[in-house]
């Protein structure tokens, strides 16, 4: 029985660490915390509203205007994105991971 327990709840920490690490970053509405997908991420930037980027571990961090225009300069794809905001955070879809940047050679 205690064999059981002990290996039901290694195999529950090793789920839930799993899980935890696959998770990726998120860019929701500060603004509009009821959006659901039903509009770009575009759309609500003209419109004015505020974004911010919730990291793996639950840290946020409030994007300002300027922030904003140099990663949609990186990833123009991202004004594309649905929009979702704070309470569908589960259902917003990860940002994608930008390729590392090119190194120049050095040579000799």
């Amino acid at each position: 029985m205690r064999v059981k327990l002990l290996s039901l709840l290694l195999a529950l920490t090793l789920g839930l660490l799993a899980a935890s690490s696959a998770w990726a970053d998120k860019l929701i509405c500060v603004s509009n915390e009821k959006l659901r997908g039903e509009e770009t991420i575009g759309n609500c930037l003209t419109r004015g509203e505020k974004f911010a980027i919730v990291d793996e571990k639950g840290g946020v961090r409030i994007l300002s205007r300027q922030e904003f225009e140099l990663m949609k300069s990186l990833n123009p794809k991202l004004t594309e994105m649905k929009a979702y905001g704070i309470i569908y955070l589960k259902e917003a879809p990860e940002m994608k991971k930008l390729p590392p940047m090119a190194t120049p050679k050095k040579y000799q």
